[in-house]
């Protein structure tokens, strides 16, 4: 029997790889081709495991590898439920007020640009992109907090979700005014604290930078240097 190219493909789909191994061995020592020598190395395998004929391996193999593929594809399905499952866990609810904040100091310290934004339970939507002055990557954390709060108490906002990606002030908020606060940043907290009490809001929240984009892009825009500026 001489095979055809699409028997051969078939054969080199169902042959493992040690098979394809000792079949391009086996075509160089008896100067066949590989498609024949693999349609007899397939056949004894065919034989030893009891099988009554090629067609019988063959049909076995694809089964094998259909139910691995299906196997395959059905922990990849999983994985992806499971994924979705924690986004779906790490999105805040929006039924909620949320806020993000960054402050970001061009050198450190430099100049000083704030972003927040503010999200409202009936699509409101506040953004905050300013420049603050000049200080260090601390304070301009805290100045863009701040911000942040004070649109929350002009909107009527109340019992906020707050995200953060600065581990300093969200630590330095979250122990609370019976502790002593972070070298130098002191009032900061202090009038965070305040304004957090006047909208019944009790923590902030980390977030990894790459989940703080927005208010990230915020900030980074009201430092950017002003047509005036470029041309000085």
């Amino acid at each position: 029997m001489q095979p055809t190219e699409p028997l051969f493909d078939t054969l080199a789909t169902a042959a493992f790889h040690g098979e394809r191994v000792t079949a391009r061995r086996l075509a160089t020592r008896s100067q066949r081709s590989e498609a024949q020598a693999l349609l007899e190395v397939l056949t004894q395998a065919a034989a030893m495991a009891g099988l009554d004929d090629l067609a019988a391996l063959l049909a076995v193999r694809a089964g094998a590898r259909q139910l691995d593929a299906d196997r395959r594809a059905g922990r990849r399905a999983e994985q992806a439920a499971r994924l979705a499952h924690r986004k779906a866990q790490l999105a805040p609810p929006s039924d909620r007020w949320r806020g993000w904040f960054d402050g970001s100091a061009h050198p450190n310290p430099g100049r000083i640009g704030i972003g927040a934004l503010l999200c409202g339970p009936a699509g409101q939507r506040i953004e905050i992109s300013r420049r603050a002055g000049h200080g260090n990557s601390g304070q301009a954390e805290y100045l863009a907090l701040t911000a942040l709060l004070e649109a929350a108490v002009e909107a009527g906002a109340r019992d906020l979700l707050l995200y953060g990606d600065s581990q300093v002030v969200i630590n330095d908020v979250n122990a609370g005014s019976v502790t002593v606060g972070a070298s130098g940043l002191e009032d900061y907290r202090a009038r965070v604290l305040a304004l957090m009490a006047q909208t019944a809001t009790s923590r902030l929240h980390w977030v990894p930078r790459h989940r703080n984009g927005d208010a990230d892009r915020l900030s980074q825009r009201a430092i950017e240097p002003s047509p005036v500026e470029k041309e000085d």
